[in-house]
Order: C-alpha cells, then sequence, then structure tokens
C-alpha cells in the first residue's frame, strides 16, 4: 500500500481534568519535518510525539496541534491563611510607614501561595494525552492511505495510456518507414533525378537505423513495468516513482527527436502530458 503525503486527522478528549482536542495535518516534503504546538507545561510530551511520528512515517511537512482547556467545576480553591495574616500585617505595616494608601484584598489573594488549588495527577493527564494523540494518529495514518489509493488509481490509469501509445508507435512504424521511402522517391521523380538504386537503399536503411525506436518503445514498456511494481510493492515509494518519471522522460524525450512523422510528434507530445501528470501526482507520496 502506499501513502499520500496530504491528509488530516482531529480527536478530541473529554475527561474529568479537562477538554483537550489533537490536529494532525501534514503536506508533501522532501524529507520528514515534524512541527508541534502543545501548552508549555505539557512539553514534556514532544520528545514522545516526535519519536512516535518518526517510527509511522518517512516523508512529510507534519503540523501536530494540542489545545487544551481546563475544568474547574469540580476544583476546591484553598486558601494559605497563615501565609495571609502575614502578608496582610506586613502591607499594613508598609502602609503606616508610608502613611498613605490602602490594602485591596484581592492583592492579598494575589501572593503568590496565598491561593492553592489541588494538584493534578499529570502521569494520568498525560497518558490519556498520549492515548488520544495515538487514535488521532491511526487516523491520520488511514487517511494518508486512502489518498494514497487514489493517486496510485490515477497513475496506474496513465501508465495504462503510456503502453497504450507505445503499442500504437510500434504498429505504425513499418508504415511510416514506406511512407519515408515513397516520399524519397516520389521527390526524386518530381526532380526527374536518376537515382542509383543501390545508393538509395543504403541511405534508406541509413534513414531506418536514424529513426528506429524500438529500443526506447522496449524501455518505456520496462518503465511501465517497474513502476507497476514500484506501487504493488508499496511502503515509502514516493523517491523510487519520482525517479521512474526521469526516466520516461528521456525516452519521451529521445522519441520525440527521431521523429519524421506528425503521429509520432503527437505520441511523444501526449506521452510527455501524462509524465507530467503522473509527476505531480507522484510528488503527494510518500
Amino acid at each position: 500500500m502506499i501513502h499520500s503525503m496530504t491528509a488530516f486527522s482531529r480527536q478530541d478528549i473529554t475527561a474529568q481534568w479537562g477538554n483537550a482536542s489533537w490536529e494532525i495535518r501534514s503536506v508533501n516534503q522532501r524529507y520528514l519535518e515534524t512541527y508541534i504546538r502543545m501548552p508549555e507545561h505539557l512539553r514534556s510530551l514532544e520528545p514522545i510525539l516526535r519519536e512516535r511520528f518518526r517510527k509511522r512515517l518517512q516523508r512529510g511537512k507534519v503540523e501536530c496541534n494540542l489545545r487544551v482547556d481546563s475544568i474547574d467545576n469540580h476544583t476546591c480553591l484553598s486558601i494559605n491563611q497563615a501565609l495571609a495574616k502575614q502578608v496582610i500585617e506586613q502591607a499594613n505595616w508598609v502602609i503606616k510607614q508610608a502613611n498613605t494608601g490602602s490594602l485591596n484584598p484581592l492583592d492579598v489573594l494575589k501572593w503568590p501561595g496565598v491561593i492553592a488549588t489541588p494538584e493534578q495527577d499529570m502521569d494520568m493527564i498525560n497518558k490519556s494525552l498520549l492515548s488520544s494523540f495515538d487514535l488521532a494518529m491511526d487516523d491520520f495514518i488511514s487517511a494518508r492511505a486512502s489518498e494514497g489509493e487514489n493517486l496510485k488509481l490515477m497513475i496506474t490509469t496513465r501508465l495504462t495510456s503510456i503502453s497504450g501509445l507505445v503499442d500504437q508507435v510500434r504498429q505504425q512504424m513499418p508504415d511510416i518507414l514506406a511512407w519515408q521511402r515513397e516520399r524519397l522517391n516520389s521527390k526524386f521523380a518530381d526532380l526527374k533525378i536518376e537515382v542509383d538504386h543501390n545508393r538509395l537503399e543504403q541511405e534508406l536503411v541509413m534513414l531506418a537505423q536514424k529513426v528506429d525506436v524500438a529500443e526506447e518503445l522496449d524501455r518505456l514498456d520496462s518503465h511501465v513495468s517497474e513502476a507497476n511494481k514500484i506501487m504493488t510493492k508499496g511502503g515509502a515509494c514516493g523517491r523510487r516513482l519520482d525517479f521512474m518519471m526521469q526516466e520516461f522522460n528521456r525516452e519521451a524525450n529521445t522519441l520525440a527527436s527521431k521523429s519524421i512523422n506528425s503521429n509520432i510528434t503527437q505520441a511523444s507530445v501526449e506521452l510527455k502530458v501524462l509524465i507530467e501528470q503522473m509527476r505531480e501526482q507522484i510528488q503527494n507520496i510518500e
């Protein structure tokens, strides 16, 4: 199975400690690049996330976002009365010495340590977040696989079209060579030039060798077969398929350079269009 590098997934969490959501999205990239955004107090999870991405992905620019909203409905606030009393006494002493100002009770509550909340079990929260991340990752991989199958279908269709063009050109070559022979004889007849038939045969043989595209057609058939094998094998095959597109282009250019007939020229143009369409799709394959 082949995988696309373009995908998106989202996983929401609702727990006693709060609400959270994971979002993972990716686009094509030559290598694997991961960008992780999350609250600072959860940054300890980042190395774990990067390792999980590395184990399951080969290529792509991946953005991972974690949003967390705490639930405080069941959280009981407690006041450190001893500390609050000390803060009030010291604040009143400063006011008395300065002989100005007044004490705002809210300022006392803002003093570090005066108000305390029960400590949350971070191990439990981290475990819950990672479990939800794995679900988001499974959906993400599934989306990449689904898109990869669509890409495979599009590429396979174009490979079939290339095979059809190759067969078409191969069948036309005898007629094209015969047409070229008649064309030369017709020109000589119009010019009323006496031709040495032995020399003419030699020239025609040399011309046939120059315009012979059998080798290019055989290579195109071989490239089609190899591209299909690569996709059947699956895995991270984007780079290999991209290399095959270079080989396809090489043969298409040679075929065009040897063309002596509009039909071959047209086939070469259609071939290049098909190759370019495949190349664009392959840029998204992992």
